[in-house]
């Protein structure tokens, strides 16, 4: 047909798949989808997208006495769809102690019915990051275009999304919501980041945070900023140990300017200001400004909100 020996690097891809399934112990028994769907969560977000914001991020031609049944359909199609997804994680996670069917699904029910329950919380919270936004920038004509136009907060609409499903103990599935929103936005926030109300991120590409990083409220970060790990510790086989404290604790009105690199388990006071390019692997007091010359003596908050806004 083609030309291309075809056949041949078929059973090539064949064998190369079964030593992988072999070395990581997967059954080689016919079986359907093992694990969830990426394509299948693009599709869940951007129908909750639709539903949060239903004016805004919902269909063109949506009139507001349609608001309700647009909202209603939407909800119902993407959390039925999620549903699926959350099975396909749970027997995965359990597929070396396998679970009856009908345990997965009541555990997957469970967590799907806390998700929606969940969402206008999420809503609140995305208003206040869309405020932050609005106020925090004078480049900004209105709450709309934030909302339509900022990476920073299209991404924190993921983050808040993926971070209730990582509550929910469905990480997997958090982290492939991540992972859409760093591909879309260059703004890399692991959904285990606990991140306050009005969090609001200035242009965005670059920015990474980690797993265990805590943000306060009422914070503003730039590009290229990191709240990154300083180091890795292992157990006694050498493996790397999971889930420990290891990203900076930010507590409220700080603000980290582009490129900053703050590393470890530190804490960085409220209402700080923390200047371009600065290197960080130590407390910072509350109020106290931080450059590339060193830490300035800790100014009122007040003060140091000022000296940011200026």
């Amino acid at each position: 047909m083609s030309g291309f020996d075809v056949d041949q690097v078929v059973g090539a891809l064949r064998s190369v798949r079964g030593e992988w399934r072999d070395a990581q112990k997967r059954s080689r028994e016919p079986a359907g989808r093992e694990f969830p769907s990426r394509d299948a969560l693009s599709v869940v977000i951007e129908q909750l997208k639709g539903a949060l914001f239903p004016m805004r991020l919902g269909p063109s031609d949506l009139r507001h006495d349609g608001e309700d049944f647009y909202v209603a359909h939407t909800l119902d199609a993407a959390l039925h769809a999620l549903l699926e997804q959350a099975r396909l994680e749970l027997q995965y996670v359990g597929r070396h102690a396998p679970r009856a069917a009908t345990e997965i699904d009541a555990q997957a029910r469970e967590a799907v019915h806390a998700f929606g329950a969940a969402l206008p919380g999420i809503r609140r919270l995305l208003d206040s990051d869309v405020t932050a936004a609005y106020q925090g920038d004078p480049a900004a004509h209105s709450v709309d275009e934030v909302l339509l136009c900022y990476p920073g907060v299209l991404a924190m609409i993921y983050h808040r999304l993926a971070h209730q499903l990582y509550s929910l103990q469905l990480p997997l599935l958090a982290r492939i919501v991540a992972e859409l929103a760093h591909g879309q936005t260059g703004i890399d926030i692991h959904p285990g980041a606990q991140i306050g109300s009005g969090f609001f991120i200035d242009h965005g590409t670059g920015v990474v945070i980690g797993e265990t990083a805590v943000i306060g409220q009422r914070v503003r970060v730039y590009q290229a900023v990191t709240l990154g790990a300083k180091r890795f510790p292992v157990d006694a086989h050498g493996l790397l140990q999971k889930g420990l404290p290891r990203h900076p604790v930010v507590e409220d009105e700080v603000v980290i300017y582009a490129g900053a690199t703050i590393l470890g388990r530190v804490t960085i006071g409220r209402g700080a200001v923390i200047g371009g390019n600065v290197w960080l692997t130590a407390d910072v007091p509350a109020g106290a400004s931080v450059t590339q010359a060193g830490v300035q003596n800790a100014a009122p908050v007040g003060e140091a909100l000022a000296v940011a806004a200026r």
